[in-house]
């Protein structure tokens, strides 16, 4: 059930997109925005999405985006539920460089439905964090809920994250407190290459 606010000067409503949440400051995700969720998109202020699926981006969404200079990341991943297809650990790779770096920052991870594509984003973020795996399956699951895939918790737990440390070795990641919800990343602006808009 979405939260639906209510302005009181244009006596707008609010609609989020569906299975919409905060990962953290900066970062929110949800199931694919339709048209009467753009004027609470424009409340967050976005400056990039990151779009986990491989159709096209509707033209409607495309016009929402261009008219406020929202920058489109999409990385082309399969919904699908067969146990043989795996995700391309690449893929993810390549979406966690786009969603970490602050300057793509405020950002919207979706797929479709918000759960299984973005909540396998969302627990490789988790697991760069250094999050325990026992709290990354809770909120994958939470989004999930019944349609809770093996296959993608087990992506998750072999995901190797070292990886994405080596290859951003000039990225500083910060935490402001410990156990604190505020976490930043800080990037030295001269080592790192203005990065590219990616569709796989």
């Amino acid at each position: 059930m979405g939260l639906i606010v209510e302005e009181e000067e244009s006596d707008v409503v609010l609609v989020p997109p569906s299975n919409f949440s905060m990962v953290e400051d900066g970062i929110f995700r949800s199931g694919f925005p339709q048209p009467d969720n753009f004027p609470f998109l424009d409340t967050l202020n976005l400056r990039s999405i990151i779009y986990l699926c491989p159709e096209p981006y509707p033209e409607e969404n495309l016009e929402f985006l261009q008219s406020r200079n929202i920058r489109l990341f999409q990385f082309g991943i399969e919904g699908k539920t067969e146990p043989c297809v795996s995700i391309p650990k690449d893929t993810i790779m390549e979406a966690l460089k786009v969603l970490i770096d602050v300057r793509n920052h405020t950002v919207l991870i979706h797929c479709k439905r918000g759960k299984h594509r973005t909540g396998c984003l969302v627990g490789c973020l988790r697991k760069f964090q250094n999050w325990c795996l026992s709290s990354v399956f809770e909120e994958y699951q939470h989004f999930a809920g019944v349609k809770s895939r093996k296959t993608d918790l087990r992506f998750i737990e072999t995901f190797e994250v070292m990886c994405l440390r080596q290859c951003l070795y000039s990225i500083i990641y910060q935490y402001q407190g410990y156990g604190s919800n505020k976490r930043r990343l800080l990037y030295k602006e001269e080592k790192l290459q203005k990065p590219q808009v990616t569709s796989v």
